[in-house]
């Protein structure tokens, strides 16, 4: 049982740093999302068809 008790302690960690990561990582391309459609936006008004 404590070998079981251990295992499950270091795949919680486990689970949580990968979280961690997730959660950068997706506000990371949020943030570039949002630059790059502001920067698209603004780019629009000099346009003439």
């Amino acid at each position: 049982m404590e070998k079981v008790y251990k295992t499950m302690g270091l795949t919680g960690a486990a689970a949580i740093a990968v979280g961690v990561v997730i959660i950068v990582i997706g506000v990371a391309a949020g943030v570039v999302s949002i630059v790059s459609g502001a920067k698209l936006i603004n780019g629009k008004k000099g346009l003439m068809f």
